[in-house]
């Protein structure tokens, strides 16, 4: 097996095929292999697990999730890497590439066609630009036990933080829940090639089996939460008025009274229970006569 994280090694491999490194797309190959180790190890993939990788690059983690699941699917769009990972992973038999943007593809469909019989798992070292929308994908698709994903450290901060700290946000409150985040472990600038210039994470994300809270409506639940922090640094009331301008303040005041809640609560201190409370008052006062 090609040590591919080995500078020596991938240097003259992408020379021989012409391969240069795309901003656009977010490229920075692993040049530590002690990390596509510690991120396949740490994620519990082993021989029950079907493995989706999105973006597998030339292959350090690709190569290290199918020396342990049972089958991999790896999802890359950059076609220029096709004749570089043949090299690289072309031993591997239960592995599968698949040529296409993640975000155009059914990912339920996908898991449930490639893995039967295996428990789903998702790994990726996710380009910096696109996580959001693909972590986003992966949850949405309420298939996998667990995401776990390298990205950058402040994105992982966000990703696992509490009600009321700096770091809390919209996007946390999407993640926690479908999951249940937990830090792994960080990567330096320098186990990078080219170096980015950030720190990065490693972070898992264990999917709920039962959304634990007892929410009326999904959609509203979360137009509550982009309008709680939609104002941060203003009283919650404000965020709810400018969200539903069918509350207006009054109603805001209303539904906000109702949950048990202070009226000068800031919606960056609510908990997902009570961000779940909070959107059924407000489905039961827009259904209200």
């Amino acid at each position: 097996m090609i040590n591919v994280c080995d500078i020596q090694v991938m240097k003259p491999l992408l020379a021989e095929h012409g391969f240069h490194f795309s901003k656009a797309k977010g490229q920075n190959f692993l040049i530590a292999r002690w990390v596509p180790e510690n991120i396949a190890v740490e994620s519990g993939v082993d021989s029950s697990a079907g493995v989706l990788e999105i973006g597998p690059g030339i292959g350090p983690l690709t190569q290290q999730l199918a020396l342990r699941a049972g089958k991999v699917c790896a999802v890359e769009l950059d076609k220029r890497l096709a004749p570089i990972l043949k090299q690289t992973v072309g031993e591997f038999d239960n592995l599968e590439i698949i040529w296409d943007d993640v975000l155009n593809l059914d990912i339920a469909g996908l898991v449930a066609e490639k893995f039967p019989g295996l428990r789903p798992m998702a790994c990726a070292n996710l380009p910096y630009y696109i996580t959001s929308p693909i972590l986003t994908a992966l949850l949405e698709a309420e298939c996998f036990d667990a995401v776990t994903v390298m990205v950058q450290k402040e994105v992982a901060q966000r990703i696992a933080a509490k009600p009321g700290s700096a770091d809390y946000s919209a996007f946390t409150v999407f993640c926690q829940y479908y999951a249940e985040p937990e830090i792994l472990f960080d990567v330096p600038a320098h186990c990078f090639l080219p170096q980015p210039k950030v720190t990065s994470a490693v972070i898992t994300l264990r999917t709920r089996k039962n959304i634990p809270w007892d929410i009326a409506d999904q959609d509203i639940f979360f137009r509550t939460v982009r309008a709680s922090f939609a104002m941060r640094r203003k009283k919650l009331a404000n965020g709810l008025a400018a969200g539903f301008s069918e509350l207006g303040k009054s109603g805001a005041a209303e539904v906000i009274r109702r949950s048990g809640l202070d009226e000068n609560v800031r919606g960056e201190t609510l908990s997902i229970p009570q961000f779940a409370a909070l959107s059924n008052e407000i489905v039961k006062w827009r259904m209200e006569p």
